[in-house]
């Protein structure tokens, strides 16, 4: 039995652990350019402290 033969349930593994990677970087692009358009659109205002009053 060679060391290097990979099971059947290591390459499922492998094709699902990418299939969510590529969700959740998916994820994070989609928040980032929210937040990009979000900021450069002018709706963003920080919130006001009270010494400003």
């Amino acid at each position: 039995m060679s060391i290097s033969k990979q099971h059947e349930i290591h390459t499922r593994r492998y094709g699902r652990n990418v299939g969510v990677g590529l969700l959740l970087a998916g994820f994070i692009v989609i928040i980032f350019g929210l937040t990009v358009v979000k900021v450069t659109r002018g709706d963003y205002e920080p919130p006001l402290g009270e010494a400003s009053e």
